[in-house]
C-alpha cells in the first residue's frame, strides 16, 4: 500500500508525529519502546508493511512516534506515562478520533492500559500484544528478569545499537535472523528511531514501569495476544494480564518472536480482526475446511477477584486443577480442545448434545475445587484451518457465553432445536442482541434432564 502522509499533533510545546491509513473502525496503535512511522514502511523483508497493510484492510489505523523517538520532537530524559497519555490524547484529537480500539505493543501496553483506565469513554476495546504490567521481577511479581539481569540486557542492547551486531533481530524477531538484507536495514532503522543514549534512558524507564494497580480498574473488552516462547517478554506476563483484567481473553501462539509482524502477520491479524469487527476475512476455499460443528466456550466467574484473594502461586495451582478437570470432561464427551482463553476454553463437538453434557459436567467438576464457570453453546458452520477455528458461529458462541451467569450453561435456540427429544430441559432467557451479530437471538439456560 502507499506510504501514508506523516502529520504532527501539538501536545503542549511538543510535536508528535503520526500517520492515519485504512478503512473501518478507528484503531490507535501505541508503539513499542522505539519506532519511526515513516522508516518502518521500507522494511525489505516486507513483514512490517504487510502487518500494517493487513490492519488497514479492516480498520482505520492511527499510529504515532512517542515523544523523544522517531519523527516526534526529541526531548531530554525519560517521559512519564501521564505525559505520554497527553500525547496520545492529542494525536486522537488531531486525527478527529472520539473513540477507538487501542492496541499496545510491548512497552506500549502499559500506556494503552493506563489510557483505557483513565479515559474509558474514549476506548472501545483494549488490545495487548507481547506486553506486561511490569517487565522485571520483584515486589511480589516473579515474572520477567531480575533488575540486575535486565540492566545487563540494556547495556548489551545499547552497546550494539545501530551496528551490524544489533541485538534487535536475534532477541525481538529471531525468525528473521537469516534475512541478511533485513538485518542491514535494522541498523538504519535503529538510527532513525533513537540514539544509543536515548535507548538507555527509555529502557531504564521501562524497568521501573508497574501498572498492576491499574488492571482491576479496566472495564473495557480486552484481548491479550502472546507467544509462548517470547524471548523478551515471557508468556507469564500475558497470562498475568489476562488473569487480572476482568473479562480479558488470552490467545497464545507458538513461537519465539516478540513483535507481532514476525515471522508474518498470519497469527495476530485474524485475532485482531475478529476482536475489532466480530468476523475474520474469508479464506480461499482450498485453505478452509468448512464444517457444521458445535462450539463450547467456558470461563471462570470472578477470576480476577479470586486471583487477588489467593495470590499468584495458589491461583496458578487452582487454574491447573481447573484445566485438568475441563480436559478430562472434553475427553469424556469427545470434545476437541481448540485453545485456552486465559481462564477458559474453546472446544468443538460433533454433537450439540455432547457439548451440553460436557458443559454441565465441567460446571459440576470444578465446583469442589472452589471455582464457578459459565458456559455458552452454539451450533453453526465453522471454518477450520489447522488447529484453529473461526467464523460467525464461533463469534456467536463467545457472545452467548459472555451472557451466562455463574454456573449457568447458556445455549442458542439453534442448539435447543437440534436436541429436541433428548430429554434436556431449558429455561427461556429471552431474546438478546449479540454484539456484531445481526438480529435478535433467543437464549436458553440448561435446567436439567428428564432422564
Amino acid at each position: 500500500m502507499q506510504v501514508p502522509a506523516t502529520e504532527y499533533a501539538r501536545s503542549g510545546d511538543v510535536h508528535i508525529a503520526y500517520q492515519t491509513f485504512g478503512e473501518g473502525p478507528p484503531f490507535v496503535g501505541v508503539p513499542p519502546f522505539v519506532q519511526n512511522v515513516e522508516e518502518m514502511w521500507s522494511d525489505p523483508s516486507g513483514r512490517y508493511p504487510a502487518f500494517l497493510g493487513a490492519l488497514g484492510r479492516f480498520c482505520r489505523v492511527t499510529h504515532f512516534d512517542k515523544r523523544g523517538t522517531g519523527l516526534s520532537d526529541r526531548v531530554p530524559g525519560s517521559v512519564p506515562l501521564d505525559e505520554r497519555m497527553d500525547d496520545m490524547r492529542a494525536v486522537m484529537d488531531a486525527a478527529g478520533i472520539e473513540r477507538a480500539y487501542v492496541g499496545g505493543i510491548s512497552e506500549g501496553g502499559p500506556l494503552a492500559m493506563l489510557f483505557a483506565a483513565t479515559y474509558p469513554e474514549r476506548v472501545e476495546g483494549l488490545l495487548l500484544c507481547g506486553s506486561a504490567a511490569r517487565f522485571t521481577a520483584g515486589d511480589g511479581y516473579p515474572h520477567g528478569p531480575l533488575p540486575e539481569v535486565f540492566e545487563a540486557f540494556v547495556q548489551a542492547l545499547v552497546e550494539n545499537w545501530a551496528t551490524p551486531d544489533s541485538l534487535l533481530v536475534p532477541l525481538f524477531m529471531p525468525s528473521l535472523m537469516g534475512h541478511a538484507e533485513f538485518r542491514r536495514w535494522v541498523s538504519r532503522y535503529e538510527r532513525a528511531c533513537a540514539s544509543p543514549g536515548a535507548v538507555r534512558e527509555i529502557l531504564q524507564f521501562v524497568s521501573a514501569i508497574d501498572v498492576r494497580d491499574v488492571l482491576p480498574t479496566l472495564r473495557v473488552p480486552t484481548l491479550v495476544l502472546h507467544r509462548t516462547s517470547d524471548l523478551v517478554a515471557p508468556v507469564e506476563h500475558g497470562r498475568y494480564l489476562a488473569e487480572h483484567i476482568a473479562g480479558a481473553r488470552l490467545v497464545e501462539f507458538e513461537g519465539t518472536d516478540h513483535v507481532p509482524w514476525a515471522p508474518d502477520e498470519s497469527q495476530f491479524v485474524p485475532e485482531i480482526e475478529e476482536f475489532v469487527t466480530g468476523r475474520r476475512q474469508a479464506l480461499p476455499d482450498d485453505d478452509v475446511d468448512r464444517v457444521l460443528a458445535t462450539v463450547l466456550f467456558t470461563d471462570i466467574v470472578d477470576s480476577t477477584r479470586t486471583a487477588g484473594e489467593l495470590g499468584d502461586q495458589r491461583w496458578r495451582q487452582l487454574l491447573d486443577r481447573h484445566d485438568e478437570a475441563v480436559r478430562a470432561q472434553l475427553r469424556r464427551f469427545a470434545g476437541h480442545e481448540v485453545k485456552t482463553t486465559g481462564d477458559g476454553f474453546l472446544a468443538t463437538f460433533e454433537s450439540p448434545g455432547r457439548a451440553i453434557k460436557a458443559a454441565c459436567a465441567i460446571r459440576d467438576e470444578v465446583r469442589p475445587i472452589g471455582v464457578e464457570v459459565r458456559a455458552g453453546v452454539h451450533t453453526g458452520e465453522i471454518e477450520r484451518r489447522g488447529d484453529d477455528v473461526s467464523g460467525m458461529a464461533v463469534h456467536i458462541g463467545a457472545r452467548v457465553a459472555a451472557l451466562a451467569g455463574p454456573s449457568e450453561v447458556l445455549v442458542s435456540s439453534t442448539v435447543r432445536d437440534l436436541v429436541v427429544g433428548s430429554g434436556t430441559l431449558f429455561d427461556d432467557r429471552g431474546a438478546h442482541a449479540l454484539k456484531g451479530v445481526d438480529g435478535e437471538w433467543r437464549l436458553l439456560a440448561v435446567a436439567g434432564s428428564r432422564a
